[in-house]
């Protein structure tokens, strides 16, 4: 008679194949795509998009996403499903963002971009889950800083790269090299992602569980914590804010242009901060406790929202907002997934990171709306000044929960 199977114990190591794997597969990924995003503006005007379709399609993938993301959490309560997801969500990205450069219309670009989202959405609960199960509890913060880092350094690499290669091989040209970084990063996931654990855990989950049950089985301090960062999320607006508030203090003294540029560089320094900072972040919640450092994360952007109201806008001002900016991204990217799975018990962690996915999804929405909507029908300052109270709020009940 076998023995039964066992879960086998997290390496001592945080730096594992899996983590690393999965670590290579967010920083081609994003390369691939956030190229794409960069001339995405440009290939709609070659197509003659009207001026509201960029929105109609980043809301519409943003809005499906997120519901991705509540399934992707069901599938990912599965061990066996978790890889089988991830690789094909990598695909489906790489594949959808590569058909971009065949669009004969800008409907074409939507449909596309939705199908490409929807599988993105899908995947990350299952690779959060299959991260947080490569290591032990107490390296989770170094592994997700980790992801997180090598996930914004794609973000800074792919506006880079379509830049250079614009002038090379054109718009659709670059659309199509996207191809590349996006198959190598399913190619890493698939070779280098941990499968997942044994049928026992698969067992104590109940198969037939519905995805409403799983949710139900969450923890108190679960939602606790989810109020936080749905409070914070209420005010974390899109950084492409940031760049047109810049874009705007600067261009009376440099002209739109090199207001432009300027604007432009200070948003590649953020991404530079939030990648660099990132794994320390992740690294400092594993040794002295998450949940107030990620407090301390939300103030931040409560402070660089009164920056933006209180400041005199000079171009080192604005470095310093950004970089604080950055900061703050690093800390929220890196310590909210982290103490997610400390808190989550193993049978429903999938469940517990699609809801918290979608609760991000859903703050960010929000929040840019609002903001947009008193920048433009108040001033710029209501808008910053709505951000900061939610951040400020969100720090304070992530800092009190019980």
């Amino acid at each position: 008679m076998s023995a039964p199977a066992t879960t086998p114990a997290p390496p001592k190591r945080w730096l594992t194949r899996g983590v690393l794997g999965i670590g290579l597969a967010s920083l081609f990924s994003d390369w691939g795509h956030e190229a794409a995003t960069a001339i995405l503006p440009v290939f709609l005007a070659s197509l003659g998009a009207p001026a509201f379709a960029l929105g109609v399609i980043e809301g519409v993938a943003d809005g499906l996403s997120s519901f991705a993301k509540l399934a992707g959490g069901f599938l990912a309560d599965h061990p066996r499903w978790r890889k089988p997801t991830g690789i094909i969500g990598y695909f489906a990205t790489a594949i959808t963002t590569f058909c971009y450069a065949f669009a004969g219309s800008w409907p074409w670009v939507l449909a596309l971009r939705a199908a490409g989202w929807m599988g993105r959405g899908s995947r990350g609960p299952s690779r959060d889950t299959l991260l947080a199960d490569a290591v032990a509890p107490g390296q989770s913060g170094r592994a997700f800083g980790f992801e997180r880092a090598m996930d914004t350094l794609g973000a800074v690499m792919g506006p880079l790269c379509a830049t250079a290669l614009l002038g090379v091989l054109g718009v659709r040209g670059v659309l199509r090299w996207t191809l590349v970084p996006g198959l190598t990063a399913a190619l890493a996931f698939a070779f280098l992602a941990p499968a997942g654990h044994g049928m026992e855990e698969h067992r104590a989950a109940g198969a037939g569980a519905s995805f409403a049950a799983r949710v139900r089985q969450l923890p108190r301090p679960y939602w606790h914590f989810l109020a936080g960062v749905c409070a914070h999320g209420m005010g974390d607006f899109a950084p492409t804010l940031l760049i047109l508030r810049a874009s705007q203090i600067l261009a009376p003294r440099l002209g739109m242009g090199r207001a432009a540029t300027v604007s432009v560089a200070l948003y590649t320094f953020y991404n530079v901060v939030n990648a660099a900072v990132a794994y320390p972040a992740g690294a400092l919640g594993d040794r002295i406790g998450k949940r107030r450092l990620l407090a301390v994360g939300y103030v931040m952007a409560a402070i660089f929202c009164a920056g933006f109201i209180l400041e005199t806008p000079t171009i080192p001002v604005l470095v310093a907002l950004f970089g604080l900016a950055g900061v703050h991204g690093a800390f929220q990217q890196a310590l909210e997934k982290s103490l997610a799975a400390e808190i989550l018990p193993p049978e429903v962690r999938g469940s517990g990171f699609g809801v918290l996915a979608t609760v991000n999804g859903v703050g960010d929405l929000v929040s840019s709306v609002v903001v947009g909507a008193l920048w433009s029908g108040v001033s710029p300052a209501a808008g910053f000044l709505y951000a900061g109270i939610f951040s400020a709020l969100g720090a304070v009940l992530i800092d009190r929960w019980r």
